[in-house]
């Protein structure tokens, strides 16, 4: 079992920055690969970004790329999601997840443990 704690969350101007930290409780943490996901009112949970158990693959959605990046610092066993030059419709709460597969997945069910999710809201 891996718990994940989400952090980072807020309220900001569009065009700011926010910097979202997951920590994870397990020491295997380098094992698994990290996604982020969101989920605004009304929608399904949507892939934001992934990062293999290596560090060595990066996958964003379309609508963030070039704006977010995820990073993790595995003696910490935490990863990032710095997101820069954001607007309203980055709006949502923001999961972290880990997975098992190591095929650094964009898909909900590829991922075994979520975190409980931190509120971004961007206002215009």
């Amino acid at each position: 079992q891996v718990q994940l704690v989400e952090s980072g969350g807020g309220l900001v101007q569009a065009g700011g920055s926010l910097r979202l930290s997951c920590a994870a409780s397990r020491r295997t943490f380098s094992s698994y690969d990290m996604g982020w996901f969101r989920q605004a009112p009304g929608k399904e949970r949507e892939f934001v970004a992934t990062m293999s158990w290596s560090g060595g693959s990066t996958y964003y959605a379309e609508s963030v790329k070039g704006r977010f990046t995820i990073s993790r610092d595995n003696a910490k066993n935490t990863v990032y999601l710095q997101m820069n030059s954001l607007n309203p419709e980055d709006t949502a709460v923001y999961y972290c997840a880990a997975s098992t597969l190591r095929v650094a997945s964009d898909r909900v069910g590829s991922y075994d443990y979520w975190g409980q999710g931190t509120q971004v809201t961007v206002s215009s």
